[in-house]
C-alpha cells in the first residue's frame, strides 16, 4: 500500500533541507517504458545509524531535534513506516543487513552474549557471503567506513569480507579501548570520538570522489548516536534536545555532504541511497538515550520500538519522490533487492531471508515482505503477518524484568495498536492458527550456526 503526499505536504516536508538539496529541481519521474528500467549497475550507498530510534528524527515527528536534510531526502524518496531491523541490537543487526539472513542462521546471535566485545574470538563466518561480495563480480568498487562490529581479529575485518577499503571502529564505542582503524591497521588509539562523524563523512566523500567513474557500494555505518555521546565544536551545545540531539544534527549535517556530493558529481540519478538504523533506542541511557515514539519499549527487545525503524529510500528520477510506504520491509531485504538491481548473482550456498523489495522502491508493485521473524539471541519471540504480530515470549528492554512466555501468543494488530497495548488473541484464533504454521515451516526449515558471540579469546596466564 503507497500513499503518496499532495504537493503542498511534499513541499512543506521539505523544509529547510530543499534548498541545499535541490528538492525545486526535483521533477518526478516519467513512468513508462524504459524511464522506469533500473540504470545499468547502479551505486550504492547504505547509512546505517547507531541506536537511532523510530521517533527521533523531524520526519517521523521529533519535535526538537532538528533534522533538515534527512527530512528533505524523505520528501525527495520514500519513507517507510513498517520497515524493521533484523535483530535487537548491534552485531547480529548488522550480520542481518549485510548478508541478507537472520542472524540464527551465521550464529551471529547468542543466548549468553548480546553482541561480539573486545574479548570476542567470533565474528561473521567465512561461510556468509556479503553484499560487498557478491557485488565484486560485477566489477563494484566497495568501501565500509564507521563500526564495523561483526569481528575484530584480522580474519573477520570488513577488507576480508568484501570491502576494498575500510575507516572505523571495530567495535561498539563503548567498549575500551576504541582503536581507529585504516584498512588492518590502528591508527589512533582511543579514537578521538569528539571527531569521528566528521571524518568518517570526509573519507565517504573521498571514496564516492575516487569511484565515481565507476559502480559503486558504501556501507557508511555510524558510530552515533550510541553512549557515550559526542560531537564536534561546530554541533556541540546547538541542540535543544542537548548532547543527543547535537550527535543526531551533526548525523543530519553527514547525510546532506553525502546526497550534495552525488549530486555535484552527477551521480545522483543512478545512485540508491539507503537510510535506516541498527536498532530501537536505548531507552535505560534516559537522557543519552533516544525514542521510539509511539511504539513500544527499545533497543534489546522484540517490541517493535526494539526493531521497527525509519528507513528512507532515495534516487532521483527512478523513485518517485513524496511518498510514505506502508509496506513492511527489514534490512534483510537490503542484499537481494541490491543485488537485484545490480544484475548480481543471489548467493545459492545459504538459504536467504531476504526479499527483493525494489517494486516498491520503483513504483512497480508492493512489498513481497508479509512475515516477519523476531528473534532475541538465538530464541523466536514474535512474528508478525500483515497488520498482526504475535509474541510467544515477552521480556523487557536492556534493564530489570523476566522473561515470560504467552500461550497462546498475545496478540496485538499494529495498524490499530502500533503501540502493542491492546491483547486481542481472544478474539482471532484463526489469525494465530494461522501464524502458528508460518513458525512451523520457518522452524522446518532452520539450521541454526555455530554461536560465534560466546567464544571468547584465551586470557594470557
Amino acid at each position: 500500500m503507497i500513499a503518496r503526499m499532495n504537493r503542498r505536504e511534499f513541499i512543506a516536508l521539505a523544509g529547510a533541507g530543499a534548498v541545499s538539496l535541490g528538492i525545486s529541481g526535483c521533477a518526478a519521474p516519467n513512468r513508462t517504458g524504459a524511464e522506469n528500467k533500473p540504470a545499468n549497475k547502479p551505486n550504492f550507498v547504505v547509512i546505517f545509524c547507531d541506536d537511532l530510534g523510530y521517533g527521533d528524527l523531524g520526519v517521523y515527528g521529533h519535535p526538537t531535534i532538528r533534522t533538515p536534510n534527512i527530512d528533505a531526502m524523505a520528501a525527495q524518496g520514500q519513507k517507510w513506516t513498517n520497515f524493521y531491523a533484523a535483530a535487537s541490537v548491534c552485531t547480529p543487526s548488522r550480520a542481518g543487513l549485510l548478508t541478507g539472513r537472520l542472524p540464527i542462521r551465521s550464529g551471529m546471535c547468542s543466548s549468553s552474549r548480546r553482541v561480539l566485545f573486545p574479548d570476542s574470538a567470533g565474528g561473521l563466518p567465512e561461510t556468509e557471503v556479503t553484499i560487498a561480495q557478491a557485488l565484486k563480480p560485477r566489477g563494484y568498487a566497495t568501501g565500509c567506513i564507521g563500526k564495523w562490529h561483526l569481528g575484530h581479529l584480522p580474519q573477520y575485518l570488513p577488507t576480508r569480507r568484501g570491502f576494498d577499503s575500510y575507516f572505523g571502529i571495530p567495535y561498539s564505542n563503548d567498549m575500551k579501548p576504541t582503536p581507529l582503524m585504516q584498512d588492518e591497521k590502528t591508527i589512533e588509539e582511543p579514537a578521538d570520538q569528539t571527531t569521528l562523524t566528521k571524518r568518517y563523512t570526509e573519507n565517504a566523500i573521498a571514496f564516492i570522489e575516487k569511484n565515481k567513474k565507476k559502480p559503486f557500494f558504501l556501507y557508511f555505518a555510524h558510530t552515533f548516536p550510541h553512549v557515550p555521546l559526542f560531537a564536534s565544536k561546530d554541533f556541540k551545545g546547538k541542540s535543544i534536545r542537548g548532547i543527543y540531539g547535537d550527535a543526531v544534527e551533526e548525523l543530519d549535517w553527514s547525510v546532506g555532504q553525502i546526497l550534495e556530493t552525488l549530486r555535484r558529481r552527477n551521480l545522483a540519478e543512478n545512485t540508491l541511497v539507503l537510510f535506516t538504523s541498527d536498532n530501537g533506542p536505548w531507552l535505560t541511557q534516559h537522557l543519552n538515550g533516544g525514542s521510539a515514539g509511539l511504539l513500544r519499549e527499545g533497543k534489546g527487545c522484540t517490541f517493535d520500538g526494539g526493531m521497527r525503524e525509519p528507513f528512507i529510500a532515495w534516487w532521483p528520477g527512478r523513485i518517485e519522490p513524496g511518498q510514505t510506504i506502508r509496506d513492511m520491509g527489514s534490512t534483510l531485504d537490503f542484499l537481494p533487492t541490491i543485488l537485484s538491481l545490480a544484475g548480481a548473482q543471489l548467493p545459492t550456498q545459504n538459504v536467504l531471508d531476504g526479499l527483493d523489495i525494489s517494486p516498491a522502491l520503483l513504483g512497480t508493485g508492493p512489498s513481497p515482505r508479509k512475515v516477519m521473524f523476531f528473534y532475541r539471541g538465538a530464541k523466536l519471540y514474535a512474528v508478525r503477518k500483515g497488520w498482526y504480530k504475535a509474541h510467544y515470549i515477552t521480556k523487557p528492554a536492556y534493564g530489570p524484568g523476566n522473561e515470560k512466555e504467552h500461550d497462546p501468543p498475545a496478540l496485538y494488530h499494529l495498524g490499530r495498536d502500533p503501540s502493542e497495548q491492546y491483547n486481542v488473541a481472544d478474539k482471532h484464533s484463526d489469525i494465530i492458527a494461522d501464524i502458528r504454521k508460518e513458525v512451523a515451516l520457518h522452524l522446518a526449515n532452520l539450521t541454526p550456526g555455530k554461536d560465534q558471540l560466546a567464544q571468547r579469546i584465551p586470557k594470557k596466564k
